[in-house]
């Protein structure tokens, strides 16, 4: 387990008042949560020690607002993308170090693995970072949280929205893992249902720096529309890439199926302008969203939170609420069985439910990138198109497998 950044913080003594209650049953009288994520590569901007800022404010504003008995603490991991790592660090939390609840956890198939070992020890899983729809289809699990996106909401808000546009020929550039693949296959079948065509994909390696032999073959397949279904830095420098190649000029379409505002901001809006894609979360909506942001901004380099940073935010919110009905968090199925009951209500992502499959449901955001001339100030990337309601923007109930659903 070499080059494996392990941290712990003390979110911290946030212990006020007198005793815990002899009822409470918070383990070894401490709630631990564990970020774990990417720290250092392909995904460290969009959820990073951005991802353990929100975590740390999530339990302060918490704390403010109800007396917290116990200590709650936090630590943070870097899965490096890497399913075995990400498993490993998974299993010393809970065997060694008591961690209560994973949260987090980009990179698809570093999530699937993570959800499997927190069921086989009866922790709890709130996923933000991760996007395969599966985690809450054939993999759903009792003790997992899908909190903020997944592929089929992409797939559907970004898909439908261009091809209803006259995008109907597509070619997929595809990150080579479970979330690029899942996110190619929700976006497809979107594309074909609604009578357009997929000429063809190429696979690139996950991460990638070089997308030039890419996407000359998807310049030359002719395509009205090259879905880019990848994240993170693969997504930014595919980009980037395509506009040297003169792609977009050239008539072809860019299709952004999963971008963050941290791409925008690297992208930058003289290449970025046009790209429609969704968002769950954007900073600049409410008075609320824009206060977390500036706190944000100030402990994180100037820099806005991204949707799975905030996804982090509200997830612990109302994890902390569950817990604290509860009066413990010694059983993952129990804590989730409670989460799934009470009605999510926090200022960032508002009012939802979460299904009995673990998705969290809310609604989303169509929006596209303003062009320079249009843009206020520093971060100021997004126009709302549209706003997908909670009950269209998820896959159906009854359509994803999931075992839970009866």
């Amino acid at each position: 387990m070499k080059n494996i950044l392990l941290g712990g913080l003390a979110a911290a003594a946030l212990c006020v008042g007198p005793p815990a209650p002899a009822s409470a049953q918070f383990s070894d009288g401490v709630i631990k949560i564990g970020v774990l994520n990417d720290q250092s590569g392909t995904y460290a901007d969009l959820s990073g020690q951005g991802s353990v800022w929100a975590a740390r404010k999530a339990i302060e504003d918490f704390c403010k607002a109800q007396k917290c008995f116990e200590k709650i603490e936090v630590v943070f991991g870097d899965h490096q993308n890497k399913a075995d790592i990400g498993a490993g660090v998974a299993r010393r939390w809970y065997d060694v170090e008591q961690v209560d609840v994973i949260v987090d956890t980009p990179t698809s198939s570093v999530a699937l693995a993570v959800s499997q070992i927190t069921r086989e020890k009866n922790k709890v899983f709130l996923n933000s970072g991760a996007g395969a729809s599966e985690l809450t289809g054939t993999a759903c699990s009792p003790n997992f949280i899908h909190w903020t996106y997944d592929t089929w909401a992409l797939a559907n808000g970004t898909g439908s929205a261009i091809v209803k546009t006259g995008g109907k020929t597509w070619y997929f550039l595809t990150a080579d893992y479970a979330f690029g693949h899942a996110l190619e296959r929700d976006t497809a079948a979107v594309v074909e249902k609604m009578g357009g065509k997929v000429l063809g994909k190429v696979r690139h390696p996950f991460p990638a720096q070089d997308f030039s032999s890419f996407l000359l073959q998807a310049q030359a397949s002719k395509a009205q529309v090259i879905g880019l279904a990848n994240a993170g830095a693969d997504t930014i420098n595919s980009i980037k890439q395509a506009s040297e190649f003169g792609i977009v000029q050239g008539g072809q379409r860019l299709a952004g199926l999963l971008v963050f505002i941290n791409d925008i901001h690297a992208i930058g809006l003289k290449t970025a302008q046009g790209l429609t894609f969704i968002e769950a979360w954007y900073w600049d909506t409410s008075d609320d969203n824009r206060a977390f942001a500036k706190e944000f901004a100030a402990a994180n380099k100037g820099n806005r939170p991204s949707m799975v940073q905030a996804g982090v935010y509200s997830a612990i919110t109302h994890y902390l609420k569950a817990v604290h009905a509860l009066g413990s968090d010694a059983d993952g199925v129990k804590v989730v069985e409670k989460m799934k009951e009470t009605p999510t209500d926090d200022k960032l992502f508002g009012k939802g439910t979460i299904r009995a499959d673990g998705r969290k449901i809310h609604d989303l955001m169509l929006v596209e990138v303003k062009k320079p001339e249009e843009s206020k100030g520093p971060w100021d990337y997004h126009k709302i198109i549209a706003t997908i309601p909670a009950a269209e923007a998820f896959r159906p109930l009854a359509d994803g497998g999931c075992p839970l659903v009866k």
